[in-house]
């Protein structure tokens, strides 16, 4: 077990492949190698945040680790609150590892609009990761809904 004092690491962990896909929206589109060479890096470092989770876990500790709890719409009682626990640690290191595969293995077979297919599996990824972290209802349904979304995408272009 790792002590990662005060890093908010399960924030990191979710908006880590939003802020990859930003930097992609800013690449060339005739870069093809370089986009997807970029989109594999930056799953490749969410694994690895997601890695660092893991090795920073006790499972000795009963309820939820990590928990960050920010006020967002304070009049409804909603806020930005993320956490993990057992069940869904392994849900982060699956979808983590999973990403990245997914993202190597479309090297070949995606040849048409390659960076934005790129974007919306990285924004696909924050929306699966935040899903499995959040405590919150209606975060939850947020990312929920931003997972429909590139998700319609792939299955509908590609």
């Amino acid at each position: 077990m790792i002590d990662i004092g005060q890093l908010d690491i399960l924030t990191l962990t979710i908006f880590a492949p939003l802020v990859g896909a930003f930097v992609l929206a800013f690449f060339p589109s005739d870069r093809v190698s370089a986009i997807r060479r970029g989109a594999l890096v930056i799953s490749a470092i969410t694994f690895v945040l997601s890695i660092v989770l893991v090795l920073a876990f006790d499972p000795s500790v009963v309820g939820f680790q990590f928990v960050q709890e920010v006020g967002w719409i304070g009049f409804f009682g909603i806020e930005y609150k993320v956490g993990v626990d057992g069940i869904s640690l392994v849900l982060v290191l699956l979808t983590t590892l999973l990403t990245t595969i997914s993202i190597l293995a479309s090297f070949g077979p995606i040849t048409t609009r390659v960076k934005e297919y790129m974007i919306a599996f990285l924004v696909l990824e924050v929306g699966m990761l935040g899903v499995f972290l959040a405590l919150d209802t209606f975060l939850f349904y947020i990312f929920w809904e931003i997972v429909l979304v590139p998700m319609y995408l792939i299955i509908g272009i590609w």
